[in-house]
């Protein structure tokens, strides 16, 4: 019988880095949603904290008047790993509501609280601050 539970407690032990991903600064990822938004880049994700497939823009080429259909009316989240700022609009051409994100490392969890979840149309990136 204790060779059944070392079995089991050393096939537990060998499972454990499979159960909870290890970055490599040492802190756990279990609870981490998402897949990161690469530098240089405005990444905005189809679900809240960044979770889901993102659509991903270089910062440099400037902003989008009609975001694609692959994240029109569907962004829930917003990081922008940057040096410029990122404003998402509710329609068109940059109008309608819209809500700033600041520059190298910003992000909006949760597009809701702007009542732009599930609303976003287009993406306008500058160099100007979010005031």
């Amino acid at each position: 019988m204790n060779q059944v539970m070392r079995a089991a407690a050393v096939a537990a032990l060998a499972l454990a880095p499979l159960a909870f991903p290890v970055s490599a600064s040492g802190s756990t990822t279990a609870g981490r949603a998402g897949i990161d938004c690469p530098d240089g880049y405005v990444c905005i994700y189809p679900e809240i904290n960044f979770g889901g497939q993102p659509w991903v823009r270089r910062a440099v080429d400037g902003g989008v008047k009609d975001l694609p259909s692959s994240i029109r009316d569907r962004g829930s989240s917003i990081r922008n790993n940057s040096g410029r700022t990122a404003r998402v609009y509710e329609k068109r051409n940059y109008s309608g509501r819209w809500a700033c994100v600041t520059r190298s490392g910003g992000s909006i969890h949760d597009l809701r609280g702007y009542n732009l979840n599930d609303q976003t149309r287009s993406l306008k990136i500058n160099r100007n601050g979010c005031g």
